[in-house]
């Protein structure tokens, strides 16, 4: 059983930033890629930003690109996701999701391309 664990969540001031961790335990496994999506009330799901480890290949949702930076190691299953100038619509539960059957990178926008996820950290950013 693969288990990712995700922390660094927190309420945090509009222009601030966090840093969120993920980290995966139980059996071993190769992940292809790795990524965080979000999840506000109401709302579905979206696509935030994913690291493929070959390569390094990062790819980000619009609209994080130049405040959110995706990195991790490979070899420990990590990733984490420094996110900067934090604007209130970014208040959501954040999942880290990863994928080990080598799915193309165009498709790992989605949701359905990781078989594994976190339970989730909350992210509160107050106006």
């Amino acid at each position: 059983q693969v288990q990712l664990v995700e922390s660094g969540g927190g309420l945090v001031q509009a222009g601030g930033s966090l840093r969120l961790s993920c980290a995966a335990s139980g059996r071993t496994f190769s992940s292809y890629a790795m990524g965080w999506f979000r999840q506000a009330p109401g709302k579905e799901r979206e696509f935030v930003a994913v690291i493929r480890w070959r390569g390094d290949s990062t790819y980000y949702a619009d609209s994080v690109k130049g405040r959110f930076t995706i990195s991790g190691d490979n070899a420990k299953n990590t990733v984490y996701l420094q996110m900067s100038t934090l604007k209130p619509e970014d208040t959501a539960v954040y999942y880290c999701a990863a994928d080990s059957r080598g799915t193309s990178f165009g498709y790992l926008v989605s949701q359905y391309a990781y078989e594994y996820w976190g339970q989730g950290t909350q992210v509160t950013v107050s106006s």
